[in-house]
């Protein structure tokens, strides 16, 4: 995971520069989101530790356990989401609303970019 610059700021990406996001419908480590939600919002998953990489803190960092055993990546203690429709470093889905809930890129604090 890195932090990179965006045109909300500096934000989480993974190591290949895909955009990071949380659910504002989740609170806690539990995710909930599945099905429809899920391909549209892959989650990011990891078979090992995840890793801190330029800009973004490894205490932030953690796992927990999806519905069908495979392991999605925290931050701050937040399910961590890609958006299915986007390339490298393109920010299309910061502040938008499917799902039930708000989808919002994350700072490297841990904390949602401001909507």
């Amino acid at each position: 995971m890195i932090s990179a610059d965006s045109q909300y700021g500096t934000m989480l990406y993974d190591a290949g520069g895909q955009p990071i996001y949380l659910f504002d419908k989740e609170h806690g480590r539990s995710p909930r989101c599945y099905g429809d939600c899920a391909e549209a919002w892959p989650p990011v998953l990891t078979k090992g530790l995840p890793r801190a990489r330029k800009g973004t803190r490894e205490a932030l960092l953690g796992t927990t356990r999806r519905k069908d055993g495979s392991t999605q990546v925290t931050y701050a203690g937040h399910p961590l989401y890609f958006y299915a429709h986007e390339g490298k470093y393109q920010v299309l889905c910061h502040d938008v609303r499917e799902y039930g809930g708000l989808w919002l890129a994350v700072r490297p604090d841990g904390e949602p970019v401001p909507h």
